[in-house]
């Protein structure tokens, strides 16, 4: 089948010259958007994830600060150093970097940033907007995967989108965003029966199972758009996602590859969110 590689880094790049144009026209007005992340422990992928998003910051001109915390930290201790940010005007855009050490309730933590500066679309405030369709922080991830779907000339309404997973980051809201366009939406999960029989009906089919290349040809409709969520490493270590790329393509009429794909969307999605709040801040 003659397919179409969804280019997410292309797309994220196009993405970001214009928020880049709109930091420029904020500057102007004497505000430089202004992006805290709070990194607890060391996990190495965190690290990678969190280098990107400061490099990022700097290419566009934002002001950012990487706010490095012990592992062992106490959950009051992380709160008083959330609330410093809610406190601090130059900054715009609070991400605190999942997963959280165990000692630490992640839902306390999110729930502490301000709803204003909550760029990572996870405040329940923000959540429950985008639930009926406010104007919000939408989670970076969804949101950048309905970008690479609107660059890619995909069209949504009418269309069967399933997706395989239902977590607050990525499934949950990936599934309430295509709603919206008037996609109609399935969701799967591990206690699905009979997987394939949902999936072959997709057009759209997001995979967000965090298993790699556990979605292959025979779970997709011919013709379907293919989104993969997933990033992992196979059994030469070597990054892939949640589907079995060699045979998805086959099938499908546009696919993401791993890495490529998502990954660099979610950034891009995270610094229009601080711009977005930094324009608030005029307007308010």
């Amino acid at each position: 089948m003659t397919n179409h590689i969804i280019d997410g880094k292309q797309i994220a790049s196009q993405v970001t010259e214009k928020v880049k144009e709109r930091v420029e026209r904020l500057k102007d007005q004497g505000v430089t958007p202004g992006l805290a992340v709070v990194l607890v422990g060391n996990n190495p992928a965190s690290q990678t994830y969190v280098n990107n998003k400061t490099k990022t910051c700097e290419r566009l001109g934002m002001y950012s600060v990487m706010i490095e915390l012990e592992e062992n930290i106490s959950e009051e201790a992380l709160l008083a150093h959330v609330e410093a940010l809610n406190n601090d005007n130059k900054i715009h855009g609070i991400l605190v970097q999942l997963p959280l050490p165990k000692q630490i309730d992640e839902d306390r933590v999110i729930a502490a940033i301000s709803p204003l500066k909550d760029v990572d679309g996870f405040h329940p405030e923000s959540v429950g907007k985008m639930m009926i369709g406010q104007q919000t922080f939408l989670s970076c991830t969804p949101f950048g995967i309905m970008k690479l779907l609107e660059y890619s000339d995909v069209e949504i309404a009418g269309k069967h989108a399933v997706i395989i997973g239902r977590s607050n980051i990525v499934g949950k809201p990936m599934g309430q965003l295509l709603l919206q366009k008037d996609a109609t939406v399935t969701y799967c999960h591990s206690k699905t029966k009979d997987l394939h029989t949902f999936t072959k009906q997709a057009d759209i089919l997001v995979v967000a199972t965090g298993h790699a290349k556990m979605i292959d040809a025979n779970f997709i409709k011919e013709g379907a758009v293919v989104i993969d969520v997933g990033i992992n490493r196979d059994e030469n270590n070597k990054l892939c996602g949640d589907v079995d790329f060699a045979s998805a393509q086959e099938v499908a009429s546009k696919i993401t590859p791993v890495p490529g794909g998502v990954g660099p969307m979610t950034i891009a999605m995270l610094m229009e969110n601080t711009c977005l709040a930094a324009e608030n801040t005029l307007n308010n």
